[in-house]
């Protein structure tokens, strides 16, 4: 089974000879191996690229245990360069070569080569990698599979495959995995021997029973304006904890680095300013979310939120939470402020869309609802609404469009209808 993964194989394939090191990053397990390795040696075998001009080395292998040293690596590079063509030098799991950056710092030097990387281990997800080599590296971000590329390595209707993706998220091992008690062990230890300890070791941090409580509380809250202060808050009258919204602050920078949860902030949408009091977070993979709270939390409506926040982020938008403001009289004639919510404000470049996430729309009143934030915008880019009903895309009187989720997915230039 080989899963087409061409939107990162694409940018791999336009950062050819730019100068820069291409940097793969992503969690842990959702195919940067894959995708250099297989993926693009097969493209460049294609390109008629002859294999003596791949200089491919995974260094997770025990068979290349001495290449781990940085200076017999260096060394054993430089002897396959033996004319001035072009050498595609790919080094899988870089991170397990000490000194790793002086050992690229040295490969940029070499005129006539042209170097990939991935690595796993938590210096190597952090952001620190990019900021390392500001200027020198080109990252391509890997995300999970999307539910596109998850149903085409999926043996079943789409039906299915949804209820299995928003089950058990997309990393790509779930794929091959037979019955529910296997992808839920797999999901289980992923992140407690494999994730968690990656933060832990990297941040030197000694209380793992509040990182684990921060986390779940976390994967509980999906869809939720919240900040440090409002979990410290729920630390302590939920779990008579406390803990310092500084200490929580960090926390979730910490998860951050390690791609586990994203954050999206919110957004003044007519004043054009962005408010940092709260932010939502949502996880990278849905299946690692659920795993945390043991699969007992399936609320289809937070996780597609989850879901379509994650396909927005794939497809390259700059993702925000919008807010309009709402001035109406009370019952007393009194002029209150409402501020009405917009699930997420997507940009890219010059193009801008406001999608409203709402699962299902059953009546009038719901319909209200959904549409109250979007009809205060008083700008022409574009109003979407999601729901899980596979329907006919179709546009209202004031122009918005309604879509279904499987649309929305399955189609890459869904936000064009």
């Amino acid at each position: 089974m080989e899963i087409k993964r061409d939107q990162y194989l694409n940018q791999l394939i336009a950062g050819r000879q730019n100068g820069l090191i291409k940097i793969i990053t992503g969690i842990r397990r959702c195919g940067k191996s894959y995708l250099l390795l297989n993926l693009f040696h097969k493209y460049l075998v294609s390109q008629n690229i002859d294999e003596s001009h791949i200089i491919e080395i995974a260094l997770d292998d025990r068979t290349n245990l001495s290449l781990r040293d940085p200076d017999v690596i260096l060394h054993y590079i430089k002897e396959q360069i033996v004319d001035k063509q072009l050498y595609y030098i790919l080094l899988d799991e870089v991170q397990l070569i000490p000194e790793f950056e002086d050992v690229l710092n040295s490969l940029l030097h070499v005129r006539n080569a042209d170097v990939y990387v991935t690595g796993s281990n938590s210096r190597f997800l952090s952001s620190d990698i990019v900021t390392e080599f500001r200027g020198r590296g080109d990252e391509i971000h890997l995300y999970p599979l999307s539910f596109s590329e998850f149903c085409t390595g999926y043996q079943g209707d789409r039906n299915k495959a949804w209820k299995e993706y928003y089950t058990y998220g997309g990393l790509p091992h779930i794929l091959i995995l037979e019955t529910e008690k296997k992808k839920e062990d797999y999901l289980d230890n992923l992140y407690e021997s494999v994730y968690l300890v990656d933060i832990l070791e990297r941040n030197n941090i000694q209380n793992k029973e509040n990182l684990d409580e921060l986390v779940e509380i976390m994967a509980s809250s999906i869809g939720s304006p919240i900040n440090p202060t409002k979990l410290s808050n729920t630390f302590k009258s939920v779990k008579n904890i406390e803990i310092h919204h500084q200490t929580i602050s960090k926390y979730l920078s910490y998860l951050e680095d390690a791609f586990l949860i994203e954050k999206s902030i919110r957004y003044d949408i007519k004043g054009k300013k962005y408010i940092n009091t709260l932010s939502k977070y949502y996880f990278s993979d849905v299946g690692i979310r659920n795993a945390l709270l043991d699969f007992r939390q399936q609320e289809e409506n937070h996780i597609m939120e989850n879901i379509v926040y994650n396909e927005l982020r794939i497809r390259g938008y700059k993702v925000d939470i919008g807010m309009v403001e709402q001035r109406a009289a009370d019952r007393d004639g009194k002029i209150v402020r409402k501020q009405l919510e917009v699930d997420f404000v997507v940009n890219q470049g010059s193009m801008r869309y406001y999608i409203q996430s709402a699962f299902a729309i059953p009546n009038e009143e719901k319909l209200k609802q959904e549409t109250a934030s979007l009809l205060k915008i008083s700008d022409s880019f574009k109003k979407i609404i999601i729901v899980r009903e596979d329907i006919m895309p179709k546009r209202d009187d004031n122009g918005i469009l309604t879509i279904g989720i499987m649309d929305f997915l399955l189609n890459p230039n869904s936000l064009d209808y």
